[in-house]
């Protein structure tokens, strides 16, 4: 017996039937896909301009290391809190694709002003645009796509959405590697490039995604971040959020596979190979984990994804050399595919239809400050006992979140 939708949100206990991967592939809305490739032309512009901008800050701008790292921390950080506020707006208006729109559209607005920069203070201000648009763009946007989609292949539709978007992280550096060598390291000629995917995105979502009517009896919710809506989520939403909050502290920024990189003696110009390499693994991953998903059940494809994390952090501390390295760049990448859409079908499995953007912009701000905690702890275990001791702690963290599971199975009712 499975979850499903009904009006007002309230889960009932009827069966799902059970999509296969093919059907899920045939039966994809065509929105799902727009949205995919939105997501996709926007990681392609912002990848290409973020894979160069902290050495275009150090080496032409004269930017310190430590300025470089406060500025990625806290623009992130505003993303994060951004999420919470537009989700809940979301479900205040009623108006995903709107306020999706609006949050891509500053992401575009802001590609401009990137090659056009002659100072720190117009890179920082383009940065926090391009987050705040960021924050604004994601809850909404995860909400729609659970809005869209059948409750029978959604897991398939976060996964293909995820692997769309996943496709754009790894093309965006390959594509700055290749203008870079083409116009002899000009970096703004690159940036000016990376405009072209940004407005393209807009035109994407603008043109082929439309927003659903309002499901029948579903109400309009004026205070969604009170306390009394935020109880309406319900114990099994904060459950699957707190093993999240877990997981996350298992998965630290992948900044620190570059860094295991350097260790193992990898030159500083391969070093956008290793986040290449655990994309393409993380975008071959991701649609077949959400469609099994479906064929299955989702706590244990998450289980999987554990496993497949638990292996690559114990490969990237004790395995030697390239081969270590690669080994478990690859098993990183495929633990993602099996784990972040997962999450989502799973936070829209369990919040009711009327607060899903108040849901998924919890669920961003939680795992986002999480990960900020995870990551400031891997580098100073890194610093002060070594490498293995921070994919030790992964690992570790891992084996917690399996703790978790078990508990979500016992109280919560998930597909």
């Amino acid at each position: 017996m499975k979850t499903t939708d009904r009006p007002g949100g309230v889960p009932t206990t009827a069966p799902i039937r059970k999509a296969s991967t093919g059907n899920a592939w045939r039966t994809m809305p065509g929105g799902i896909w727009a949205l995919g490739f939105v997501s996709m032309l926007m990681d392609i512009s912002s990848e290409m301009i973020h894979a160069l901008l902290p050495l275009y800050m150090v080496t032409v701008l004269g930017t310190s290391v430590l300025a470089v790292g406060l500025i990625e921390g806290i623009a992130e950080a505003t993303a994060s809190i951004t999420k919470v506020f537009s989700g809940a707006l979301s479900d205040r208006l009623g108006k995903r694709k709107l306020l999706a729109a609006l949050g891509y559209g500053l992401g575009a607005l802001s590609k401009p002003i990137f090659p056009l920069a002659g100072s720190l203070d117009w890179l920082t201000g383009a940065r926090f645009i391009d987050r705040i648009g960021k924050g604004i763009r994601g809850a909404p946007r995860d909400a729609l796509v659970a809005d869209i989609t059948p409750p029978a292949i959604r897991g398939a539709a976060f996964g293909l959405r995820q692997t769309l978007d996943t496709v754009g992280a790894f093309l965006g550096p390959l594509l700055a590697i290749g203008l870079m060598w083409l116009t002899a390291n000009h970096f703004q000629t690159v940036f000016w490039v990376a405009v072209i995917p940004a407005f393209l995105a807009v035109a994407v979502l603008l043109l082929f995604v439309h927003e659903p009517a309002q499901a029948p009896g579903a109400q309009r919710v004026r205070m969604p971040l009170s306390r009394r809506e935020l109880a309406r989520l319900g114990a099994g939403y904060w459950w699957v959020v707190g093993v999240a909050a877990v997981f996350t502290l298992a998965r630290f920024s992948e900044a620190f596979l570059i860094l295991r990189g350097h260790a193992v003696g990898l030159a500083p110009m391969w070093a956008p190979a290793v986040l290449v390499l655990m994309a393409v693994a993380y975008s071959l991953s991701a649609y077949p984990a959400g469609a099994l998903s479906d064929r299955i059940n989702r706590l244990s494809v998450l289980g999987t994804g554990l496993i497949l994390l638990i292996i690559a952090d114990l490969t990237l501390a004790f395995v030697p050399g390239i081969t270590g390295l690669a080994a478990g760049v690859v098993l990183w990448g495929l633990h993602m595919g099996f784990t972040q859409g997962i999450f989502a079908a799973l936070i829209a499995d369990c919040a009711p239809i009327e607060l899903r953007g108040t849901a998924f912009g919890m669920f961003n701000l939680l795992t986002g400050l999480t990960l900020l905690v995870a990551s400031i702890t891997a580098g100073v275990l890194w610093d002060s006992v070594g490498y293995q001791a921070t994919f030790v702690m992964g690992a570790g963290f891992a084996v917690l979140t399996f703790l978790g599971l078990w508990v979500i199975k016992k109280k919560v009712q998930v597909r």
